[in-house]
């Protein structure tokens, strides 16, 4: 008997039906059914279609069934695949891929082609001929929108995308108003790229041409958010592609200020530099015709193409927090990527790993890729190994959507489903946006000389608006004198803001988010040396300490964890010495008692990489975590502290976002050694020390690198101090690198109480964390000031070498001293190191009238450390240097070597040899 003959008495459709949700979810269909799809999935497999498998079910199955399967088979084929086989690039042949989507291949034949099966239910078009399916299926997925969603693993998640696509035959279906509307916006990008390059010939501006539908997309996904979502608020982080026609035609900036800055006039401001055009941003508070208001943030960035995406990302986390009481849904990130970069830089990888961590989620972020497919000179196939520029997205199981960017309507419904996908499931979203590039990189270069057969199809390639004009005309959406109409009437608008520009004297840096910034002012060098009254009074730091070193009430913690509390209230309450943890802890209880917030991120911040910190414990029972420094009631802020992973770049370039956007929470990066900030190089080149005098932008950020040489080697003894002080200028930053945990407690507290904003680097300690010496009173926290220089407590008269030194080798040299009892030797430290306190430096040295030599002291190879800083800057007296000889690593591997070099140095110090 026909073991499957029951296959004969079901309606096909059902089959077909129940088959597609095997092959989406196997572990939601009935076990029986699932062990007969997996048999005959193993045959068609392992045995090809007609074979014999595992008894015959193949040949015993009835061929109607058998043919429906293949129509599902053939189905999920277009589902999977069909984005290879689009009619998505405008000017190249698509690459060919194998197999292909032909019936052959999933066990049909022309003949199935007029036969009607139930599987066209299951695509919402009910019972159909093979032929019409198949034309549903290419309309769906081979049109001009292709897409990748099929790898997403969430069964109701690929539906949802199903049931979209499905509608209209995943085509737009807009109104006549719409269409005008997306014409408009395309009228304005080729229009404006065309007189740029008409009245500025030659000068680089990194035209959109080619891309121009990346407006109307832009312009319609903020409408839609704001009509359809209530979004409050966008934050656009992009490269300079495109970005002077974003500026314009989507943000609004005066048009003569960007032609004075065509023209190269001076900027107003004589106390900034200023940037190049394509790198400024801006901010604007747009309200639709229909009252609805949405605030566009357009985050200033440098050349280093991805570096913006993890500060765009930071600032949303930080309007998230402190103006959308943690509601996403109100406030979206978007990224306008280009293919070589995104492809190419590994910041990317980073922020799409960041995009669903407790502390970096911000709800999903819609990325957009302005695709040339050429970077600066390269092809695309030298500039990948991936199939698609996109394929990042895979990692994180983000869907990606790859559109003609010549078909303006399919842009503008791609970016309508990404902003449905991102509202309802909050995750990230990708969409390629395949063109090309007209010119070279920068306008002043000759593509033909390295893509000669590319630009010749270029060349003679009409532009989207065109393309747009004449589909509009065809179907009698507008007449030819409608379209002429409107390009005349902004190139007529453009002409007046020419001639207005010509008038103009200067240019102007709009600062970015200024109404961020109110009530905050650019101070110079003398605010930052004035005194900073940051004392805080002895019962409210007892109070803190009383917080911070008990458990909670029905909270059970480890014993160690209660054995740490116990400690932290001896210091404060028997011994009166308060060691580096203590003190910082009391430093953010402080602010947090006074309104400020406080966000930690970095590896290991929670409990600090040296144990010192346990900001952070965890409930034995509930495994729940607990801040303590939260639990107390006197608190008007709140403290947010994320162990990061394994990232430099995009962490930190995320909390100077995050910085840049709340400048009254104080935002720390700390690195779990201090030279692991060699990897965000980027940032503290092209952001921190820079953005001030660039964009106007203030920051207030703390980096926090641990440094010292205990022999621990090359990599985990420096941070590098000699970087950071050669990017010291003017006023832009505050390097720092205290000795004692009350200067600590008063420069954390300093940075939030002043009235403008400085990134601040600090050095700092590893064994000082516990060094006996190392510790304060609480008085010192109670009653004194930030002290950028520390004066020796010894008899001024029998001096005559003065010491200058900074840091945990400071403590290296008092013991020596000790040990010699030597009084003709002072050690005075220098707490800050920029910019120093030349005055108060002035006033140590007048104090000891009996100086034959003063010294420069470091424990780094004198190429490295504080020395060629010092040497520049501190001009008082003539200072000699003892230090490591040069070298090209920052200290050995042997810890008996590095033990006996620095015993050099201390030596040299005391003429010991």
């Amino acid at each position: 008997m026909d073991k499957f003959s029951f296959l004969n008495a079901a309606h096909t459709a059902f089959f077909a039906d129940l088959y597609e949700q095997y092959q989406q979810n196997p572990d939601a269909v009935e076990p029986s059914w699932r062990a007969f799809f997996q048999g005959y999935d193993f045959g068609s497999e392992n045995y090809g279609l007609e074979g014999e498998i595992i008894e015959g079910v193949s040949t015993q199955i009835p061929e109607q069934v058998q043919k429906e399967f293949n129509v599902v088979k053939l189905i999920d084929g277009y589902r999977m695949r069909g984005h290879l086989f689009t009619k998505t690039n405008p000017v190249r042949d698509r690459r060919t891929y194998s197999p292909t989507l032909d019936i052959s291949n999933f066990g049909l034949t022309e003949q199935d082609l007029d036969t009607v099966f139930n599987a066209g239910e299951i695509l919402g078009i009910g019972a159909k001929n093979l032929r019409e399916i198949i034309e549903h299926l290419e309309r769906i997925y081979c049109s001009s929108i292709g897409i990748e969603y099929m790898y997403l693993r969430n069964p109701e998640v690929i539906k949802w995308w199903q049931d979209q696509l499905n509608k209209n035959d995943n085509q737009p279906n807009f109104s006549a108003e719409t269409k005008k509307y997306i014409l408009s916006k395309l009228n304005q990008a080729v229009t404006f790229e065309n007189f740029l390059q008409t009245k500025y010939v030659g000068q680089k501006r990194f035209s959109l041409e080619g891309g121009e539908s990346l407006i109307p997309a832009l312009s319609n996904v903020l409408f839609y958010a704001v009509e359809r979502y209530g979004v409050k608020e966008c934050v656009l982080g992009m490269a300079h592609r495109g970005r002077l026609s974003t500026l314009v035609n989507i943000f609004r900036k005066p048009v003569n200020e960007l032609f004075s800055e065509f023209d190269g006039k001076d900027f107003e401001d004589e106390n900034i530099d200023g940037d190049v055009k394509y790198h400024l941003g801006l901010t604007l508070d747009k309200t639709y015709q229909n009252g609805k208001n949405i605030k566009m943030n357009l985050v200033p960035n440098p050349s280093h193409l991805e570096t913006v995406a993890p500060v765009a990302e930071g600032i949303t986390r930080a309007k998230i927090d402190s103006d959308y009481n943690g509601d996403d849904s109100k406030i979206i990130p978007i990224i306008v990527h280009g293919d070589a970069a995104i492809a190419g830089q590994g910041v990317v990888y980073e922020v799409a790993q960041m995009s669903q961590l407790n502390g970096y989620k911000t709800g999903g972020t819609i990325h957009i890729v302005v695709n040339n497919q050429i970077g600066f000179t390269t092809n695309y196939l030298d500039a990948r190994s991936s199939t698609y520029c996109t394929d990042v997205a895979k990692v994180t199981l983000s869907p990606v959507l790859h559109v003609n960017s010549d078909d303006a309507e399919a842009v503008v419904h791609a970016v309508e489903l990404a902003l449905e996908y991102r509202m309802r499931y909050k995750k990230d979203v990708y969409i390629d946006l395949l063109g090309y590039r007209k010119y070279g990189h920068n306008e002043g270069d000759e593509p033909r000389f390295t893509q000669p057969k590319l630009y010749k199809n270029i060349a003679k390639h009409p532009n989207p608006f065109k393309i747009y004009v004449d589909k509009l005309i065809a179907e009698n959406t507008i007449d030819k004198a409608y379209a002429e109409k409107i390009v005349e009437e902004f190139k007529g608008t453009l002409e007046r803001e020419y001639e207005i520009a010509k008038k103009a004297d200067s240019s102007k840096v709009r600062e970015f988010m200024q109404e961020r910034w109110t009530g905050f002012e650019r101070k110079g060098l003398d605010a930052i040396l004035k005194k900073e009254d940051t004392a805080y009074a002895k019962d409210k730091l007892e109070h803190i300490s009383k917080v911070v070193s008990t458990v909670p009430k029905g909270v059970k913690f480890v014993r160690k964890a209660e054995r740490i509390l116990d400690g932290r209230a001896k210091m404060v309450f028997e011994s009166d010495t308060l060691d580096w943890g203590m003190a910082e802890t009391l430093a953010y209880g402080s602010l947090l008692e006074e309104g400020f917030n406080v966000r930690i991120s970095g590896q290991d911040v929670e409990r600090g990489t040296f144990s010192h910190r346990h900001a952070i414990l965890r409930d034995e029972i509930s495994e729940d975590r607990i801040n303590l420094l939260n639990t107390n009631p006197e608190n008007k802020g709140e403290m947010y502290i994320f162990n990061s992973f394994l990232s430099e770049y995009g962490v930190l370039g995320f909390d100077y976002g995050y910085a840049m956007a709340n400048p009254n929470t104080l935002t720390i990066w700390e690195a779990q050694f201090g030279d692991f900030s060699n990897g965000a190089q980027i940032i503290f080149d092209q952001y921190l020390s820079a953005a001030e005098d660039k964009w106007k932008s203030q920051n207030g950020i703390v980096v926090l690198l641990p440094h010292g040489y205990e022999g621990q080697g090359s990599e985990h003894s420096s941070a590098r101090m000699e970087r950071f002080l050669q990017l010291c200028g003017n006023d832009n930053m505050i390097v720092a690198d205290c000795t004692t945990p009350a200067n600590f407690f008063h420069l954390l507290r300093r940075q939030m109480k002043r009235n403008f904003r400085k990134p601040l680097i600090v050095f700092t300690p590893k064994s000082l964390l516990r060094h006996p010496k190392a510790v304060s009173s609480i008085k010192d926290l109670a009653s004194g000031q930030f002290n950028e220089v520390i004066d020796d407590d010894i008899n001024p008269k029998n001096v005559k070498k003065l010491v200058f030194c900074t840091g945990k080798f400071y403590y290296d040299l008092l013991a020596e001293r000790e040990e010699s009892a030597r009084d003709d030797v002072a050690l005075v430290r220098i707490e800050q190191l920029f910019p120093l306190h030349l005055e108060k430096i002035q006033e140590v040295i007048d104090k000891y009238p009996n100086v034959k030599k003063y010294i420069w002291a470091q424990e780094e190879p004198k190429n490295m450390g504080a020395w060629s800083h010092m040497l520049q800057r501190m001009d008082l007296v003539k200072l000699e240097v003892c230090s490591r000889p040069y070298n090209s690593v920052p200290a050995p591997g042997s810890g008996t070597r590095d033990k006996r070099r620095q015993k050099r140095v201390i030596n040299a110090v005391f003429d010991k040899e």
